[in-house]
Formats: structure tokens, sequence, C-alpha cells
């Protein structure tokens, strides 16, 4: 009798031993996850995971300039191709006609910032105020609030994400610059862009770009050769039911796949 209530102490006591270092396990599993879960960086959707369909979008952010802005419009509507504008306030203040002329044609006019500041230098508060005034000045010209934004100079933080998000848009980035900010000539921005595009990607230009206009053509000429069918921003991207990897490739999540693509 005494052996066996020693062996039932001993179990007891393994078992209580056992419980202990199952929850120890438990507690510290979940410090790490949140531990992760809290230094989880947001990114913006830089490009789109469209399997082996050939769709790609071009953009084109307008802070400066419109000297070229209707020779853009007409290479663009010559191979009925419609892109997306990511304008700041204070252009569409100097250049309202641009802005329209745009939006007549058919292009997406979405959001750049009012001044072209560095958003994560601001307040949450300035953060809003940069999307809703540049919302609000593209609204009364086109009658279309914008549903995408585009940081300044590619910068942002999580709290401009999360702003954006409040606000109800998307942080667009890219995944292919064609870099003719940097005035590379028409040769290098063709060769830059069509090595580098995939089915997905989402195409960087500038207005008033000094080269951009020459290589524009040889570009969509290419692309259309090689199958691309190139669409608006808002037409590549999934609204909902979606998830952002570390590259910033948007996935559709496989459970809503069919009727996310039924209802694009």
């Amino acid at each position: 009798m005494k052996l066996w209530v020693i062996t039932r102490k001993s179990c007891i006591t393994a078992l209580l031993l056992l419980l202990i270092v199952i929850l120890s396990v438990f507690v510290i599993k979940n410090a790490a996850i949140s531990s992760v879960s809290g230094n989880k960086k947001d990114l913006p959707i830089y490009c789109v995971d469209k399997g082996d369909e050939k769709v790609a979008s071009i953009s084109f952010d307008a802070a400066w300039g419109n000297e070229d802005t209707e020779q853009l419009i007409n290479i663009l509507n010559k191979y009925n191709v419609k892109a997306t504008f990511f304008v700041v306030g204070d252009w569409v203040d100097k250049y309202p006609e641009s802005v329209k002329q745009l939006s007549d044609a058919g292009h997406e006019v979405m959001n750049h910032s009012n001044k072209h500041p560095h958003m994560p230098e601001l307040s949450k508060d300035k953060m809003r105020d940069e999307l809703t005034a540049c919302n609000n000045k593209i609204e009364a010209i086109t009658g279309v609030k914008p549903i995408l934004f585009r940081a300044p100079y590619g910068d942002y933080n999580n709290e401009v994400i999360q702003t954006v998000r409040e606000c109800g848009s998307y942080t667009i980035q890219w995944d292919v610059d064609s870099l003719d900010w940097k005035d590379l000539s028409a040769d290098e921005i063709t060769k830059r862009v069509t090595s580098k595009i995939k089915p997905g990607s989402i195409v960087l230009f500038h207005n008033a770009a000094k080269h951009t206009p020459e290589a524009l053509p040889g570009i969509l000429e290419k692309l259309k050769s090689d199958g691309y069918n190139i669409i608006p921003i808002s037409q590549l991207i999934y609204a909902d039911n979606y998830t952002i990897d570390t590259e910033g490739r948007q996935h559709l999540n496989s459970n809503t796949a069919s009727d996310s693509e039924k209802s694009r």
C-alpha cells in the first residue's frame, strides 16, 4: 500500500511538472509571436500576384510641369492604354485643365499628397490633411474620389500605411522603376522597363520627365507584342481578402479567389 501511495504521488508530481512545462512553452511562444507582430512592418502594394496572366499597370507621378501631359495622353490613346496618374494637390491647383484632360481620356487620377512632403515626418493629423486636401481637389474636377495613394519619394512607414487605410485608400508603390527622372535616354528607359516587367507589375514613370514621351511608344509596342494587357492600377489590385508578402506582392486569399475574380 505504501509503495502504491508513493507511485501515485510521483505520478501526480510528474503530471504537474509536465503541465508547468507545457504552459511555459505556450507563454514563451505567444510572447515571441506578439513580439514579432508588434514589430511587423506594414507594406504598400508593390506588385500583384497574377500567376501567368500577362497583365500589368503603368503609372505616372505628376508633381511638377505639365508640358508633356497632352503628349502622353495622345500616345496612350494611340495604343488604347489606360494608365494611372498620381498627382500632387499643388499640381492640380496649377494645371486643373490637365487633370480634366486625363480624366476625360479615361485615365485614373489618384492621390500623391497635397504638398509632396515626406509623409513619415508628419503627425497623423497632418497626414490626414494631406490626403483629404488632395482628394477633394481631384474629386472637384473629375467627380471621382481617389482610392489610391502613392507616397512622395516612395517614403512611408507603418503609420502612413495605416492612416491611408483608415482614409479608405490603398498605398501603391512600384516594382519596376523606369528611372526616367534621372534623365536616362529613351533607349535606356525602354530596355530597363521591358526587361524587368512581369505579370502583375506596376511601372513607375514621371510626368514631365525628359525622355519618357520618346520611350513610351516603344515600350507599349514591346509589351503588347509580348502579350501584355495594360490596365489601370485599381483594376490590377485586389480590393479585399488579400495578403501582402514581405516583398510587397499582393496575393488573393485562395479561399476567395473565384468569387473575387468574378467580381472584377
